[in-house]
This record gives C-alpha cells, structure tokens and sequence, in this order.
C-alpha cells in the first residue's frame, strides 16, 4: 500500500466542536482573544483534532483495524485557515508513519507512528 493523503483546512468552528466533544475547552483553542494574547497570537488546534483526522486516514487504510500501540509529537501549533496535508503511510508490517505538515512554511504540526492489532 501507499502512502494516504488529504489536504484539510482547520476552522475554528471545528475547535469548537471538537471541544464541546472532548470536554477540553482550554481557552487557547476557543477564546480568540485571549489566544490573541499568548505566544501563538491566535487560537490553536487540539492535537486529538489533528490525531482523529489522521485516524480516519488510518481506517481507509487499514479497515477495521485496531490500535495496539501510538507515539505522538506536536512540534509545531495548528492554527485555523492553515492549509495542512495530512498523511499515512505503511512502514511495514502493522506500523505507519503519520504526519500533519503545513504547507505554506512545512512545519510539522504533528509527527507520530502507529502499530495496529
């Protein structure tokens, strides 16, 4: 198999949903004003949000498949109107690679492997 791609374009609408969802509504990701006052001058992604887009990735590769093991890094925010590649791809056996990269500067926003039951 080869590496799975989606172009996504976070909104602050979704980092208001997912933290009605998830219960973290830590003012950095849905407060823009107080966001506009800390080091990242704007609201930032949930790293989850970012996880679960690459997740559903992960199922279109790996239908049905179960998580046995992750490893998750988030070197870089996630800002609202960024234009984000998201990516999955097969390092062998049961284990992927998955990344989130800005495409205007290529920061990673997250970098991660995985290995499915």
């Amino acid at each position: 198999m080869s590496a799975i791609r989606e172009d996504w374009v976070p909104s602050q609408a979704e980092f208001d949903a997912f933290a009605r969802l998830s219960g973290d509504d830590n003012p950095i990701h849905v407060d823009p004003d107080f966001a506009a006052r800390t080091r990242f001058g704007r609201t930032v992604a949930h790293g989850m949000l970012i996880y679960a887009r690459l997740w559903a990735l992960m199922q279109r590769a790996a239908p049905g498949a179960r998580l046995n093991r992750q490893s998750l890094m988030f070197p870089a925010p996630c800002f609202a109107g960024d234009h984000v590649e998201l990516v999955v791809e097969p390092l062998g056996g049961h284990r992927y690679v998955m990344r989130a990269v800005r495409l205007t500067d290529g920061a990673e926003l997250l970098t991660g492997e995985a290995e499915l039951a």
